[in-house]
């Protein structure tokens, strides 16, 4: 939920580009992005690094990169970098969904064999 929440907010960010008023452009693109980076934030200091191992630490590393390009693209207002992080996002975003729909496939399977073995 919170890829889909930071994905979101980029997305909004990116509308801000086609806005005409300049403040109404910057603060678009501004608030949606600080939207963002308080959710990769929080993606971040929940990360388990003690009992995570190396994907704890990859994804550490990611989120810090992720909030510098975000702080650089709020800055310069860079859309391609908004386009960027948000492709990043939605790659893990999918790869957790993945990840949680073969977890769920994998419990069901194993339920579905406990039962046969107790009808047997």
């Amino acid at each position: 939920m919170l890829y889909d929440g930071a994905a979101k907010f980029l997305e909004r960010a990116l509308t801000g580009f086609s806005l005409e008023d300049p403040a109404e452009f910057n603060q678009t693109i501004n608030n949606n992005i600080l939207r963002a980076q308080d959710i990769v934030f929080e993606l971040n200091v929940t990360l388990n690094i003690r009992d995570g191992g190396e994907l704890a630490m990859t994804l550490r590393r990611l989120y810090d990169y992720m909030d510098r390009r975000l702080v650089e693209a709020n800055m310069k207002k860079d859309k391609s970098i908004i386009e960027e992080i948000l492709r990043r996002v939605i790659v893990l975003r999918d790869a957790w969904s993945q990840m949680l729909s073969k977890q769920a496939e994998s419990i069901m399977e194993s339920d579905s064999s406990r039962n046969v073995l107790a009808a047997a």
